[in-house]
């Protein structure tokens, strides 16, 4: 008979993200938090991810930030990002093939074109700071170019992004007119934009989400709009925020800074090894939609688990050396988890893997002898996706 999660003598974590700085126990698997539960180890991460009956916590954010405002929660419709079910098999099977390799690769010319405009503006110096100056604003041309959005658009989404993301901040509660205010001017544009490319369809994602039909089934309006809120909230500050956890890893090892600037090629690993050593998304959680027993342990409907996906990614029992940094060898046959798995892997993924993999080795070839010029300051880490808020660089000047 399974014990009841709530009687067991666990150990306590006394903060709500597992860090590296975290001793766990060593002959134990399960922990608890202020948030409930949270596993670590590979083999359990995966599992709880892959495991339907445990759903994202997305959707019960404002209620974990105390958020009692009807007026806000009456407006949260149904994300890709959060929906379960029914109701994400649909929306996952009509818009996969928006989000497939071969859309990313033909925005790798552009991503190579923002990358080197952005170095341009530092190059001179050879100083930036290379979280405000290059990882902050890398992300939004590409996606605006990714919807089909012009150029004159552009401060105006990062407008938008900078303050949708606002529902992954702590003080989120002191921000919801902000958020619903710009949630209705980027719905408006939306609309319009999907109208436009109704009647004049381009090689962008919008057409191609527009387009996508399976047995007569297609994405309504709103369905659209959703879709594009999803990619500005899933696809902005995860790239910036991972480019700058990468370099600034890279930074700390310049042998393989400059090994990468002599081979691009080594472009995918490198992006597969700084995701695996430091990912911006550190963690991630679950709810248990029934009661689920779970190695002989019950957890009852609505207990939360914190899923480290930071630990899994140097679970020794599945990674070579897990704590060495090397971009040139394969640490293992399973994949690092900063994507996530199951059925909400990130739908994006092939998106930013290519974002990332052009940027670093251009970098690197422009931005040589690349080195730390002050102390690295990090987000707070309460945020929902971390990583530095300024990292003041210097580098050989002039490439």
């Amino acid at each position: 008979m399974a014990t009841l999660a709530s009687e067991l003598d666990l150990p306590v974590l006394l903060t709500d993200r597992i860090t590296t700085e975290t001793t766990l126990p060593s002959d134990a698997w399960l922990v608890r938090n202020g948030f409930g539960y949270a596993v670590w180890r590979y083999d359990d991460v995966t599992r709880i991810l892959r495991d339907k009956r445990w759903h994202s916590a997305t959707s019960r954010i404002p209620e974990l930030m105390g958020i009692t405002d009807e007026k806000f929660l009456s407006r949260q419709d149904i994300s890709i990002l959060s929906a379960e079910g029914d109701t994400h098999t649909r929306l996952r099977r009509l818009v996969a093939p928006a989000f497939s390799p071969r859309s990313a690769d033909r925005l790798r010319p552009f991503m190579r074109e923002v990358i080197n405009d952005l170095v341009d503006k530092v190059a001179a110096a050879g100083r930036a700071d290379f979280a405000a100056d290059i990882c902050e604003p890398y992300p939004i041309p590409i996606i605006c170019e990714l919807l089909g959005a012009p150029k004159s658009d552009w401060q105006l989404f990062s407008r938008w992004a900078n303050d949708i993301l606002e529902v992954f901040s702590m003080d989120m509660a002191d921000k919801l007119e902000l958020i619903m205010r710009t949630q209705d001017e980027l719905d408006a544009y939306t609309r319009e934009l999907i109208a436009e490319r109704r009647s004049k369809p381009a090689d962008d994602l919008l057409t191609d989400l527009i387009a996508q039909e399976e047995s007569g089934d297609k994405l309504s309006e709103s369905e659209l709009v959703m879709m594009v809120n999803a990619v500005i909230v899933g696809g902005t500050d995860t790239t910036r925020n991972q480019l700058g956890c990468a370099v600034n890893l890279l930074s700390e090892h310049p042998d393989q800074w400059a090994i990468l600037a002599e081979q691009p090629e080594l472009a995918p690993r490198a992006v597969e090894e700084t995701m695996r050593y430091f990912g911006a998304v550190r963690g991630t959680a679950r709810f248990a939609s029934v009661d689920i027993e779970y190695r002989d342990i019950m957890f009852p409907a609505g207990t939360f688990m914190s899923v480290s996906l930071l630990e899994a990614n140097r679970d020794p029992n599945v990674f070579t050396e897990p704590q060495a940094f090397d971009i040139t060898a394969s640490k293992s046959d399973q994949p690092q988890l900063t994507f996530g798995s199951g059925i909400h892997y990130c739908l994006g993924q092939a998106l930013a893997r290519a974002e990332l993999q052009e940027a670093l080795p251009l970098l690197a070839q422009r931005m040589p002898n690349l080195r730390l010029d002050g102390p690295t300051t990090w987000k707070p880490d309460g945020v929902g996706i971390f990583g530095p808020a300024h990292m003041p660089v210097t580098f050989d000047a002039g490439h």
